[in-house]
């Protein structure tokens, strides 16, 4: 049986109450080990995905999963060795619109008809509407108040008119 669900941007996992979910597919870009000194602490983060693909471009078969989580870097002004760049990734300052629209793509591309796609975003440098304009997409409901918000799209199955 496979795994019904995907995130696309795992890192640590750090979201995930079960961080060894056997229902999950955990994917990365990366798969890496990080030390680092932040503020007076030696602090370790380890990205290890089950699978390493770039959310641009998943090595998945259309229409493969119930639930997809995608939860891409939000930064695009940080210093490329600094703990949140390691921590989150980083976006491309001058591509990252498109970055997202592929990556929309991709996410609801694997998904199943009639599944769900979570999207996390927080607004700290890039702002929500911004990255929906650049994604194309309109959320069915989420959080529209906070920094940190939470959107559900769902791939809705394509229905013939009689």
């Amino acid at each position: 049986m496979s795994k019904p669900i995907l995130d696309v941007t795992a890192g640590s996992r750090m979201f995930w109450w079960d961080k060894q979910n056997p229902n999950v597919v955990f994917s990365d870009k990366r798969k890496e080990i990080y030390t680092t000194m932040d503020r007076g602490k030696e602090r370790t983060i380890e990205v290890k995905p089950d699978v390493i693909a770039d959310f641009r471009n998943l090595p998945f078969e259309d229409n493969s999963f119930h639930l997809v989580v995608f939860d891409p870097p939000h930064l695009v002004k940080a210093g490329d060795s600094s703990w949140l760049v390691k921590k989150y990734g980083k976006l491309d300052k001058s591509t990252w619109p498109r970055d997202l629209k592929l990556g929309f793509d991709e996410c609801m591309r694997v998904l199943k008809p009639n599944g769900t796609l979570v999207f996390k975003w927080n607004d700290d440098q890039i702002k929500l509407a911004k990255v929906l304009k650049a994604m194309h997409a309109k959320p069915l409901f989420g959080d529209k108040r906070s920094k940190t918000h939470w959107l559900f799209f769902m791939k809705l199955e394509n229905v013939e008119n009689d």
